[in-house]
């Protein structure tokens, strides 16, 4: 199980800046140490374990990039187009039966091995046939139309490195090496719960004053995306001691335990009293909107982060705390979140030392630069602002104030997980 020593968020103050917190958990948070083996179906997101070298060259030998005819550059022509013999076929999966003959032609397909002899290819549509001979113009270069053994990746370079959160085509490069299964990390095991009286699960009868519990299904489904093996443990009632004993008895079996709803300061916010009872919680307040109350808590050497309950703060939230902190106790290399620049469509004010992250939907203009429009209200407990928009535009902490026409950053939400 992954472990966290006591002092690991004890820094950065009573208001800690968002890049302070990515820079403290990736230096602190202790990676998972368990390696299993995978089939390459299975491989896709996951954390590679060890660095993987080429264990053979790519391409593992010379071919033709084109259907044409393979020649010898010795014998190409020289100002005026010339005529060659057309002697042998060579077809992808299969080897030429003899050299090429100076002053000859082999036919050759894509992917077919270069005959011995031959190191250029015309292209079938730059030549014409006559007679059982090939007429190719002059001008063509030597090694024109022809892929190198090795030209992509040579033997024993290291083309996959560890903490690679692995993609399909990373996959494709596995199996392109002739390799069945990838050592990858184990998953990380998160305990997820929400917090509050006021919260029942869906399916559940609602009484008037009840909410059905949203927050809860879209952290399970962000903690999946994100590779971990995620267990669903409900609800948590408003009770310093029914909080504590269900946080405590998590802890040693998972790597991360995650809470949405009760980090705030109100009297019925029994989150830190009982993190406290069950461990040590240290309050991190993030210089963040939305999302400012964030807990950061250990109880037994698992960290514990408590989400804010407004969806949006929680969504938020989790892309910058628990996405980060996901992502080194699983042994995965940073994946910093770039900004694409768009062009603002809004007016906005915000105070300075804050990042704040505002929701936009995108629109095409005539200049093929994209246009944010932002979302017209402002809650942070709107799900809708989150289902109708396309992601968020970053407001960095010096910006104060944005008007029409400005240049911003683009966060899509396809790229927050």
């Amino acid at each position: 199980m992954a472990q966290l020593s006591d002092d690991c968020f004890a820094f950065g103050g009573p208001m800690m800046s968002v890049d302070e917190a990515v820079a403290i958990i990736a230096a602190k948070v202790t990676a998972v140490r368990e390696v299993e083996s995978v089939a390459l179906t299975e491989a896709d997101e996951r954390i590679l374990a060890h660095d993987i070298a080429a264990p053979l060259p790519l391409p593992p030998f010379t071919n033709s990039a084109v259907d044409g005819f393979a020649v010898a550059s010795r014998d190409l022509p020289q100002g005026k187009e010339q005529r060659f013999p057309v002697t042998g076929r060579v077809q992808a999966g299969a080897s030429a039966l003899a050299p090429l003959k100076p002053g000859h032609a082999m036919r050759i397909f894509t992917g077919a091995p270069m005959p011995e002899g031959a190191d250029t290819v015309f292209m079938q549509e730059d030549v014409r046939l006559e007679d059982g001979n090939v007429v190719v113009p002059a001008g063509l270069g030597r090694g024109a139309n022809v892929r190198p053994a090795g030209e992509d990746i040579p033997l024993g370079h290291v083309a996959l490195k560890t903490g690679q959160r692995l993609r399909p085509q990373d996959v494709a490069l596995v199996a392109a090496f002739g390799l069945m299964k990838i050592a990858v990390s184990r998953r990380i095991r998160v305990a997820v719960f929400s917090t509050g009286n006021e919260l029942v699960s869906p399916g559940e009868e609602r009484a008037a004053a009840q909410l059905f519990d949203s927050n809860r299904f879209m952290l399970m489904a962000m903690l999946a995306r994100l590779g971990c093996e995620v267990a669903d443990f409900g609800i948590l009632r408003d009770e310093r001691a029914s909080l504590a004993t269900a946080l405590k008895k998590v802890a040693a079996d998972h790597d991360l335990i995650l809470t949405t709803g009760g980090v705030s300061t109100g009297e019925e916010d029994h989150l830190k009293a009982g993190v406290e009872s069950a461990g040590s919680l240290v309050l991190w307040r993030m210089a963040i909107k939305p999302g400012r109350p964030v807990a950061m808590g250990i109880i037994g050497g698992t960290p514990l982060i408590g989400l804010p309950g407004n969806p949006v703060a929680s969504f938020v939230t989790f892309v910058h705390v628990v996405r980060p902190t996901v992502l080194a106790l699983s042994g995965a290399a940073p994946e910093p979140l770039v900004p694409m620049p768009v062009r603002a469509a809004f007016t906005y004010k915000k105070k300075i030392g804050r990042r704040e992250y505002i929701r936009v939907t995108l629109r095409k203009t005539n200049d093929g630069v994209p246009e944010a429009i932002k979302f017209p209200r402002e809650g942070a407990g709107l799900l809708s602002s989150l289902v109708d928009t396309d992601g968020l535009v970053e407001l960095g902490e010096a910006v104060t104030q944005v008007e029409p026409g400005q240049t911003v950053g683009f966060l899509g939400y396809a790229n927050l997980v």
